[in-house]
């Protein structure tokens, strides 16, 4: 997958207050890196179950060939724009009635391409919650866990896979299983 994102989500207070009191601190202190392992935590959140937790705005690269192409990232809530990209960078939008799109039931999406030369950049916004309020409670709570468990492991010695047990559990039905 060949995914930028634009507009990352922002986390807000709440999330960091969430953490603080799971982990019984009270001082401002630690508060950068706190943040810093919550943001680390989307991330493993979505390896693990395959969806971006918090919407945030998105690009992917796909090869101009003619026909649908999907979306690696997943679950896509708009597909905003589509832009030809030539070899020396340049960038040309597609006009609206030369490509369609397609918003599955599962939360792929898809873009039908006319075919060409060059790449396309696709830009779309993605994401299971517009915030972290919005998060199933499931899936913030495995969040917060995961971030103090990596808090309390900082200086164990080793890697531990992740995430922990307790952390799989919660996210476990929101997990994308795939048949290859």
């Amino acid at each position: 997958m060949n995914r930028v994102i634009l507009t990352p989500p922002v986390l807000p207070g709440t999330a960091l207050t969430e953490l603080k009191q799971w982990l019984g601190v009270t001082t401002t202190a630690d508060d950068a890196p706190l943040l810093s392992l919550l943001t680390a935590a989307l991330d493993v959140c979505e390896g693990f179950t395959g969806q971006m937790p918090l919407e945030a705005e998105c690009e992917e690269v796909l090869p101009a060939t003619a026909g649908w192409h999907a979306l690696a990232t997943r679950p896509v809530q708009a597909i905003l724009s589509a832009e030809a990209l030539a070899p020396d960078g340049t960038r040309t939008p597609l006009d609206a009635v030369a490509y369609a799109i397609d918003l599955q039931a599962g939360g792929t999406g898809c873009i039908r391409l006319p075919g060409g030369d060059a790449r396309v950049a696709v830009r779309f916004t993605a994401g299971l919650a517009a915030d972290w309020d919005a998060l199933p409670e499931a899936l913030r709570h495995g969040l917060v866990r995961l971030a103090a468990h990596q808090h309390r492991e900082r200086e164990n010695e080793g890697a531990a896979p992740l995430p922990p047990a307790s952390v799989a559990a919660l996210w476990r039905p929101w997990r994308r299983v795939h048949l290859t």
